[in-house]
């Protein structure tokens, strides 16, 4: 009797059944390392960008914190944050300057005096930057009486009134102390007396570098570079707190040892019509003026609101609409209300430079707030 074997084998239909089952585990599988996937190449891109969130942040604040530093010469009889605006909103410099008086919600210059800057003053009336007699500087040999000064710094002219010119030093003398200077005119003659000092004149801002679809933060030296701070920064926005109150004289303005007012440039003594400041009358200037023989602020009492905050937020019409110091007629003219400023908040704004097939990083923003040190009462 013959038997009959039945060949071994699978059907097309379990072939197809196990195939389906084969699929559905793989894709299950792939699913679980999709997420792990993305999460490798996001991480490294994130703390990036963190990164770039890092040095931008230490170096907006590290200089808004110096803002109007220096001045120590007199007692702080004169003291740049005290008399003249150190932060503006706009750009300022040699190079692209904006337009006095202008308000700009994504670039801030700021004016201060270095650490250990050296200091001294004007030893006769001077016009221009051209040739700049000084006093022999404080602490100096009498071989080198001007020995902190060297070709090449920024130094900036300033008085008591609020009037005040940057320039550069092209090289400096010192039988007699002279510091020769790139020749501008300055925006006033000053006085013997008027403070020179080294200072640092920075501005930042965001540089939107078409040819390569970047946006880079720079920092502007306030003469001639602009260096690059952090790439793909994609937005920055500064917004302005100050001081509610206006500003009060606190000793007579014959008094020879400052400082006069709280803060803001000290008026002429009453009897007195600068002639540097053509716009206002004797015994007045851009924070002061005189009522019946009496020294009254032109600035206004700023009213807090419900807010438990100890300054008011100052709006762009706030800063662009007067009074102007020195005066509204001067070159380096500035409205009275920035010298109110006491708090700066910064917001940055972060986009990654790569894209990525199975993620997308989302933009990273911060806002922090920076109290300049030297812009207090």
């Amino acid at each position: 009797m013959t038997r009959v074997l039945a060949a071994s084998g699978f059907s097309v239909v379990e072939l197809i059944v196990a195939v389906a089952i084969m699929l559905v585990v793989t894709g299950a599988i792939f699913g679980l390392t999709h997420p792990a996937q993305a999460m490798f190449q996001v991480e490294p891109e994130r703390a990036d960008m963190q990164q770039r969130l890092r040095i931008a942040v230490e170096a907006i604040s590290r200089d808004l914190m110096m803002a109007g530093a220096g001045g120590q010469l007199s007692g702080g009889a004169t003291v740049p944050g005290r008399s003249f605006a150190t932060v503006l909103p706009l750009r300022r410099g040699h190079q692209s300057a904006d337009a006095p008086g202008a308000f700009f919600q994504d670039r801030i210059s700021v004016v201060y005096e270095p650490a250990a800057a050296p200091e001294t003053t004007v030893s006769e009336p001077v016009a221009s930057a051209s040739v700049v007699p000084v006093q022999p500087q404080p602490g100096c040999p009498a071989t080198a009486p001007l020995c902190g000064f060297r070709a090449n710094q920024l130094a900036a002219v300033y008085d008591a009134t609020g009037a005040h010119d940057i320039f550069r030093i092209v090289a400096v003398q010192d039988s007699p102390p002279l510091l020769l200077g790139d020749g501008a005119l300055f925006s006033r003659v000053y006085d013997a007396g008027a403070v020179v000092a080294e200072v640092e004149a920075v501005t930042y801002w965001v540089h939107d570098d078409v040819r390569v679809g970047v946006h880079r933060l720079m920092r502007y030296d306030g003469w001639q570079t602009d260096t690059p701070v952090a790439d793909n920064i994609l937005a920055l926005r500064f917004e302005y707190f100050g001081d509610p109150t206006p500003p009060v004289l606190r000793r007579a303005l014959d008094d020879p040892q400052g400082p006069w007012t709280s803060y803001g440039p000290k008026p002429p003594l009453a009897d007195v019509d600068d002639a540097s400041t053509p716009s206002y009358g004797s015994g007045e200037n851009c924070v002061f003026a005189v009522d019946n023989g009496v020294t009254i602020t032109r600035l206004e009492m700023r009213d807090l609101g419900s807010s438990f905050s100890s300054v008011v937020r100052l709006d762009a019409q706030q800063l662009t609409d007067g009074p102007w110091c020195p005066d509204p007629t001067s070159p380096v003219r500035f409205d009275a209300d920035l010298l109110r400023i006491r708090r700066v908040r910064v917001t940055l704004q972060v986009r990654s430079a790569r894209r990525f097939v199975f993620a997308q990083v989302p933009d990273l923003e911060i806002a922090f707030d920076v109290a300049p040190r030297n812009l207090g009462n």
